[in-house]
């Protein structure tokens, strides 16, 4: 338990240290931002500072740091040190400088951001990449919701009835996320982000109470536990840097700081807003690792019990954790929280769908006849896609991800090399990343861990490490190479 305290002081210290000197190599001042300048009572709208901070946790949690963290425990206590570490280091530099360089830029989507700052190829890469990625999260976070209220109504599994239908509660989510889509950020959003952003806080600090003060819950030490206690063997490099995601670093959160970039009254507030709700969303990944650890057997040091409830459906597992550490009398505040976290990420990701192509083709949003007209194709992709398997979409979410992650911390290197300052707090979390995509895309089975990584007679994967971390590592200087030699040329004019 010592180990969790260690790292849960060092988020809330990070903040502090790390963050504020994220903050001063940025340079906020005081020039007019967009919301002020533009507001056009739609997109573009003033929101006071403890609104943002609350709006933009949302926006960035969704199922991330639960069911991430969930699956990310199965490693072990070894998952606290990549939420922490990750965090401060590689999430909250990415999640600031994707939202303060798009309020630079008049709120603009990161696929336009990124294409600023590394061309006008990879502009038009990512705006494909966003907007599909978009769709993908926008679809996830309805599907594992619907899951989740079927679970609290019928937790035997026995109903049959519309109610008890997962595809029930699957169409009055994606109704919701069309109207939430379709209208004035600050009509629901605004309104409503801001209660339940406090009841996903309430509940993390549940779970994190009934862990700390039941006996027969005990987190594990880091330190007596530093090895792979996954039960299939998953290498950690670099699964786990994948799996755990939204709890640490995740290149979503760069498609939403743009909704918040537009919603900024001064560019000081940037840091609480921006910085402050990923500290805020490693401390709930944190909490929901470190249950993972607790509360479930261990069958020769490996976490057997954990993987065998994630066995039963992430939405149980969830359940189960809410039930074991508050009871009947906090489950239902708790199973509120999580599904209020994904449903509020799923409306914004297809509302920064929506603006996305709006950038792309230069439309103006004020019309509500344009608003239309995007959000009815935006949605019925998200209709379509909510068809497949879920387990196959967010296996395909996770490596886009973090790739886009990637992508954007190079674009904020690049920034800080024309302004002249210290682009390494932003190059070298890109580095890494880079060599943990590269990775993940060799050994993964929906990339090309098929071609790459043999079976045992009794089917159990045997990964080609002794191939895939060398071309990792090897992608990642060539990137970083790439990137050094951009800074000896001249750094061009800023219009």
């Amino acid at each position: 338990m010592i180990s969790f305290f260690i790292c849960l002081i060092a988020l809330v210290a990070g903040y502090f240290t790390y963050g504020k000197l994220v903050d001063s190599t940025f340079g906020p001042d005081d020039r007019e931002t967009p919301a002020v300048r533009i507001n056009d009572g739609v997109d573009y709208v003033v929101m006071p500072q403890w609104k943002l901070f609350l709006v933009q946790l949302l926006n960035i949690a969704g199922l991330g740091p639960i069911f991430g963290a969930l699956q990310g425990a199965l490693w072990g206590p070894i998952v606290f040190l990549w939420i922490t570490c990750g965090t401060i280091f590689a999430g909250g530099v990415h999640d600031y400088f994707s939202g303060m360089l798009s309020e630079r830029n008049e709120g603009a989507s990161i696929s336009e951001v990124t294409g600023k700052y590394l061309g006008s190829g990879m502009k038009t890469v990512m705006r494909i990449f966003s907007v599909v990625l978009l769709i993908m999260v926008g679809t996830v976070f309805a599907k594992g919701p619907a899951g989740l209220i079927v679970k609290m109504i019928d937790p035997a599994g026995e109903g049959t009835g519309l109610v008890a239908s997962a595809t029930f509660w699957l169409v009055i989510i994606l109704i919701y996320y069309f109207i939430a889509t379709f209208i004035s950020i600050d009509a629901i959003i605004g309104r409503i982000y801001p209660i339940f952003g406090i009841c996903l806080i309430v509940m993390a600090v549940g779970v994190a109470f009934g862990i700390i003060t039941k006996p027969e819950y005990q987190i594990p030490e880091i330190w007596n536990s530093l090895y792979n206690m996954h039960p299939k063997a998953t290498p950690i490099w670099s699964f786990m840097f994948i799996t755990v995601a939204c709890g640490a670093i995740s290149g979503f959160h760069s498609t939403q700081s743009p909704l918040m970039a537009r919603c900024l009254k001064s560019e000081k507030q940037g840091q609480f807003v921006f910085y402050g709700a990923m500290v805020g969303e490693g401390i709930i990944a944190l909490i929901w690792a470190a249950a993972g650890c607790a509360i479930y057997e261990k069958t020769g040091g490996l976490s057997t019990g954990l993987l065998e409830s994630i066995g039963g459906g992430q939405s149980a597992a969830v359940y189960d954790v809410c039930i074991k550490t508050m009871g009947k009398v906090g489950v239902a505040l708790a199973m509120l929280g999580v599904i209020a976290c994904p449903i509020t990420s799923g409306d914004t990701a297809f509302r920064s769908a929506r603006l996305t192509i709006a950038d792309w083709a230069g439309l103006d949003m004020k019309k509500w006849q344009t608003r239309l007209a995007l959000t009815i194709p935006v949605l019925g992709a998200g209709a379509v896609i909510s068809q497949l398997d879920y387990t196959i979409v967010w296996r395909y979410f996770s490596w886009t991800n973090q790739t886009l992650a990637m992508i954007v911390l190079w674009s904020a290197s690049m920034y800080l090399y024309r302004e002249k300052k210290n682009y390494w707090i932003t190059a070298v979390p890109a580095t890494f990343m880079s060599a943990v995509s590269a990775t993940y895309f060799l050994l993964a089975p929906e990339c090309l861990g098929n071609f790459l990584n043999a079976k045992t007679a009794e089917g159990a994967t045997i990964y080609n490490t002794a191939v895939a971390y060398p071309i990792g590592i090897i992608v990642a200087v060539v990137f970083l190479a790439i990137f050094i030699k951009a800074t000896k040329k001249p750094a061009p004019e800023q219009a």
